[in-house]
C-alpha cells in the first residue's frame, strides 16, 4: 500500500516584529537575564540602517537582519542574519553570524571567545561595562567586514 504524498511546506512569512524562528520565550522565568537582554537590544540599534532591519525586540528575542539580496556561494539569499539575542535558560544566546569567518574570530577580545559556545553563539551569563565594550567592538568589526563584502 503506498503512503500518500505529504502535503507541500507553506513559505514562511515574518512581521516586523517576528524574528521567524520557532521559540518559546524563557524570559518570564528568568527574570535577572531581561536586563542583559535589553542591553545587547540596545548595541544592535545602532546598525538598523540600510538594509538592516531589526526584528523582534519582544518577547526575549531579537535580531538584526539585511535585506538585501545577494548571492554567496553560488545561492541566491534574500536576507542575511547580521546578528541576533534570544533569552534562554540561564543566559542569553548573543549570535554574531560574521563570527564563522575565521580571520574575524581572531580579533575578538579573548574573554569574549571564552562565552563562544557554539558556532556563532556567545553565551553571556553576566553583563558589565568590559562585556559590553567587547559586544560593541565584535559588532562593529562584523558590520565593517559585512559591509566590504557588499552584504549590506
Amino acid at each position: 500500500m503506498a503512503k500518500a504524498a505529504k502535503p507541500a511546506a507553506s513559505k514562511k512569512t515574518t512581521s516586523k516584529n517576528e524574528i521567524g524562528i520557532k521559540y518559546t520565550d524563557k524570559s518570564p522565568g528568568q527574570p535577572a537575564l531581561v536586563p542583559i537582554f535589553e542591553a545587547i537590544t540596545q548595541l544592535l540599534k545602532p546598525y538598523e540602517k540600510g538594509s538592516l532591519k531589526l526584528r523582534g525586540g519582544k518577547a526575549g528575542q531579537t535580531a538584526l537582519v539585511s535585506e538585501k539580496k545577494v548571492v554567496i556561494d553560488g545561492r541566491e539569499r534574500t536576507e542575511i542574519w547580521f546578528a541576533a539575542a534570544l533569552v534562554q535558560k540561564g543566559y542569553v544566546g548573543f549570535y554574531l553570524t560574521a563570527v564563522y569567518d575565521p580571520a574575524i574570530q581572531k580579533q575578538l577580545h579573548p574573554d569574549l571567545l571564552r562565552c563562544l559556545k557554539g558556532k556563532t553563539c556567545f553565551h553571556i551569563k553576566t553583563f558589565d561595562p568590559k562585556t559590553a565594550a567587547q559586544i560593541a567592538d565584535a559588532l562593529k568589526l562584523a558590520y565593517k567586514t559585512t559591509q566590504q563584502l557588499g552584504w549590506l
